[in-house]
């Protein structure tokens, strides 16, 4: 069955959640070092209500999501967002970040957003070749910001003009 892309809603919360939580256990992708509850649901889709949200669906099961959120809330810096998505192993290397991207970079243009950031750990290999090889670009470095399992790492930002 092909993977499905559909509009994040309440009923994602816990697929959403299961997700973020596997990131946080297995490595640098998402920076806490806790898992999650419901709180990092209604902390992302509340930061930016009114930006798109998807999830990746492989028959009935989540397999991944990815959202726009604000980058800051002043209305002069409404052009600008930033982009995450986030993978269950198994569902990587099949170009469904990039189907991901396109359509978040589509309705981006719709909303009159032309920039994208992202940020991404220095020990996030695999996301900071996936980000260069869609045309992002480095833009800064905050050096030892994040400390997690004994090791220190940077936050590297990144920005696409779209």
């Amino acid at each position: 069955m092909p993977y499905k892309l559909q509009a994040m809603d309440d009923s994602h919360r816990e697929a959403v959640t299961g997700i973020i939580n596997h990131h946080i256990a297995s490595g640098f992708a998402a920076y806490p070092s806790h898992a999650m509850g419901d709180e990092f649901f209604r902390f992302t889709r509340g930061q930016s209500p009114d930006h798109p949200a998807y999830v990746v669906a492989d028959g009935p099961e989540v397999v991944g999501f990815g959202l726009l959120r604000k980058h800051l809330p002043p209305d002069t810096l409404a052009r600008t967002a930033e982009v995450s998505y986030f993978f269950l192993p198994g569902h990587t290397g099949q170009g469904l970040g990039s189907r991901l991207l396109e359509l978040l970079t589509q309705d981006g243009r719709q909303m009159g957003i032309d920039n994208l950031l992202a940020n991404v750990s220095s020990l996030n290999e695999g996301s900071l070749r996936f980000h260069r090889r869609h045309g992002f670009t480095e833009v800064g470095r905050f050096a030892r910001v994040g400390h997690k399992w004994g090791q220190d790492f940077d936050i590297i930002w990144l920005q696409k003009f779209i």
